[in-house]
């Protein structure tokens, strides 16, 4: 009877994550790159210490030893120096103990002056290892300012930015690379949060569309009921409502990104426009606009800055006061940036409620529903825009009530 061979055994399983890239041993990281280099400035500024002070050493020997503080004339001992003074006559003890002296006082002098060269010396390689060394700092650390750079790109919404930073295989450059493949995943999310809006807003328009019409043509039958009648009025306010939703969500989505094609635009007509498209509505509140405005050119799209003034403009005049409000708006140029200030009464706003203000669906002391007065999507778009041309909104509380809305662009 034949024997099954027994099965193959396992291979071991292996003690380290195959995933993780394997790494030499004498791999250049920074920490030995900064190691070698201070190391080697410390042992090159001590050997050159060393040497100075060598030198100078043997020239106060040498200087020593042929330079004696006497002379001998004829059998005589004769001083030379003014500190060096010999006895006429005395027993051999006494010269003995002057001759020291005066010898004891030259390695003095001499020690003073080895002394006084090496402090200059010390001084003089100091002030030389400082500047090479801020100068080898600045340029291993340069990386990391090249990183900061990036981010600082990135920060103002300009995700297409990388670093692609090149050299030895350290950490700088492993926190680089980290670094791009963190911005090509947010740059995918985001580009994919974009486009979803996008179709889905676009998708919505055509449904709410034939709703309207609709509603439209069921409202013109004279011989409707009343009931139904009234029916098809709420119907259709809800149906614009929705309208005004997905175009301002396409209009955000679209803001999001940086304008390719820009044309100059003054923001003193842009201004008046939007003054004139909200006089109607401001009329019918009892809300005086007026507006006084600077010729302000900027590069930029026309149509999403109006969008700006007049998101800005129909805000103020629908959070405004019952009885005597304003909306002011002035156009200028002040250090360079075209400045649009939107200024109007209205309630009290504390100052720590600005900044919701401009999150999408987010109103004052409200949210998303039991308002007839906009989407909540205003000054969300209003500040995505502003973005998108480079510039920044802000808002401050008005002393009174109501509120100063200012958008700044680069002209």
């Amino acid at each position: 009877m034949a024997t099954v061979p027994a099965p193959p055994e396992a291979p071991p399983k292996p003690t380290w994550d195959p995933r993780e890239p394997v790494r030499p041993w004498l791999r250049p990281t920074i920490r030995i790159r900064l190691t070698l280099l201070y190391g080697g400035m410390f042992l090159i500024a001590g050997i050159l210490l060393l040497s100075i002070i060598y030198l100078f050493t043997a020239q106060a020997l040498n200087v020593g030893v042929t330079e004696l503080p006497f002379k001998i004339v004829e059998g005589k001992v004769q001083p030379t120096t003014d500190w060096c003074t010999l006895p006429e006559e005395g027993s051999g003890e006494q010269f003995s103990r002057a001759v020291s002296a005066c010898l004891q006082h030259q390695r003095e002098l001499a020690l003073d002056d080895l002394l006084r060269r090496s402090l200059f010396a010390l001084l003089g390689l100091s002030i030389i290892a400082f500047a090479f060394g801020y100068a080898m700092a600045g340029r291993v650390l340069s990386p990391l300012g090249r990183i900061t750079r990036t981010a600082r790109q990135v920060a103002g919404s300009d995700l297409s930015r990388r670093i692609e930073l090149d050299g030895p295989d350290d950490e700088l450059k492993e926190l680089a690379d980290t670094f791009d493949e963190m911005l090509d995943r947010l740059e995918r999310a985001f580009t994919a949060q974009q486009r979803f809006v996008a179709n889905a807003s676009h998708e919505l328009r055509t449904p709410l569309a034939i709703n309207r019409t609709l509603l439209e043509v069921h409202l013109s039958d004279p011989g409707a009921p009343v009931e139904l009648h009234q029916l098809g009025k709420t119907l259709l306010a809800t149906n614009e409502r929705s309208e005004q939703l997905v175009e301002g969500l396409l209009l955000l989505a679209r803001s999001d990104n940086q304008i390719v094609e820009r044309k100059p635009v003054d923001l003193a007509e842009v201004a008046t426009r939007a003054i004139d498209q909200a006089r109607s509505e401001a009329e019918a509140k009892g809300v005086e606009v007026r507006g006084r405005g600077e010729p302000a050119v900027v590069q930029g799209n026309g149509v999403l800055l109006e969008r700006i003034a007049l998101n800005l403009v129909q805000n103020a005049v629908r959070y405004n006061v019952p009885e005597q409000g304003w909306v002011e708006v002035t156009t200028s140029v002040e250090h360079g940036q075209a400045v649009l200030l939107v200024t109007n009464t209205g309630p009290v706003v504390p100052a720590y409620e600005i900044d919701n203000l401009f999150e999408p669906f987010r109103r004052l002391r409200q949210e998303r529903t039991g308002s007839d007065k906009g989407v909540g999507l205003g000054l969300s778009i209003a500040r995505s825009v502003a973005r998108a041309h480079g510039g920044r909104i802000s808002a401050v509380p008005r002393e009174g009530g109501g509120l100063v809305m200012r958008v700044t662009l680069p002209v």
